[in-house]
């Protein structure tokens, strides 16, 4: 039978659960699909904002919107659409009940348990699909799913977590990882600038390298190594702040680390000065793609 099995809200930043729904369900499978899904729930911001996973005989879906997090398991055959307009009735219905700064205050888990009342009865009326008064919004559900379907995440995706049916790398289909991201500051435009500046030096001192080391084999090759893995890590650095990315803040930091470990293999040919400049310039931009986060995608109430 086709079902929702539990639901869940929770805060994106730090995966605090807010609300959700009671359970009494025993069944293992089930229990090791919940473990999953608070596994998940503390990695939301690095998905993309609608989210779909396959654990053994269910599915997790997930949606997140003005940094809150909306989480349900299901059975494997309940139907997309259904799934997705269920997450979305508590997405309206706890927004419109609960503001911004009460929310981004709560301390305790489950802050906001009595709107388990509300995933309850909704639940109910999503397991009896022929009783939904809504059948017609459903419709407009479904024409979204189609033209933005939601992310397929794999156990690549969001690490290694035990218990997972399928280890295949996860097809995307969708537009759903090009999500967009908050507008771009004047401090994000400098740290852009600064970036392609440095590795443009980069690049130059590299072709120069090159020449020496053609002109007189003592030189060190490593040097141009050094030189182009700088030029490709600023490169990269600007790509991070201009588009989204799944583990987005970890490959900006990787990324800088490559600008540091390359300037300290050229200090050399730096002096002090230069390689602040650059360590500096890395570390800016670093700060600037952590800065600028996933657009919240604010919910459409047909205004």
């Amino acid at each position: 039978m086709s079902m929702v099995l539990f639901a869940s809200v929770v805060r994106v930043r730090d995966g605090l659960p807010l609300s959700a729904s009671t359970d009494y369900e025993q069944d293992k499978g089930l229990q090791e699909t919940k473990k999953h899904l608070k596994s998940l729930s503390k990695k939301l911001s690095q998905f993309p904002d609608r989210c779909s996973l396959r654990s053994g005989i269910y599915n997790i879906n997930f949606t997140s919107s003005l940094g809150v997090g909306y989480m349900m398991v299901c059975t494997e055959n309940y139907p997309n659409v259904l799934a997705f307009s269920f997450l979305d009735e508590l997405q309206r219905e706890f927004i419109v009940t609960y503001d911004t700064k009460r929310i981004n205050s709560a301390l305790r888990p489950f802050s906001f348990i009595e709107f388990d009342n509300f995933i309850r009865k909704t639940k109910q009326r999503y397991n009896s699909p022929r009783s939904l008064s809504t059948k017609i919004n459903l419709a407009d559900m479904q024409t979204e799913i189609k033209l933005r379907p939601p992310y397929q995440l794999s156990a690549e995706d969001i690490g290694s977590i035990n218990g997972f049916s399928e280890h295949k790398q996860s097809k995307y289909k969708g537009i759903a990882p090009n999500q967009m991201l908050e507008a771009v500051t004047l401090s994000g435009i400098v740290a852009c600038i600064l970036s392609v500046l440095c590795g443009a030096l980069n690049l130059l001192r590299g072709v120069h390298a090159i020449e020496s080391v053609l002109q007189n084999e003592d030189e060190d090759f490593n040097y141009v190594i050094a030189f182009f893995l700088g030029t490709a890590a600023c490169v990269y650095q600007c790509y991070l702040f201009a588009y989204f990315s799944v583990w987005r803040n970890i490959k900006s930091f990787l990324a800088f680390a490559m600008i540091c470990l390359c300037n300290m293999y050229l200090y050399e040919l730096r002096n002090m000065w230069q390689i602040l400049f650059h360590v500096t310039v890395g570390a800016f931009i670093t700060l600037q793609i952590h800065l600028r986060g996933p657009q919240g995608k604010a919910p459409d109430y047909n205004v």
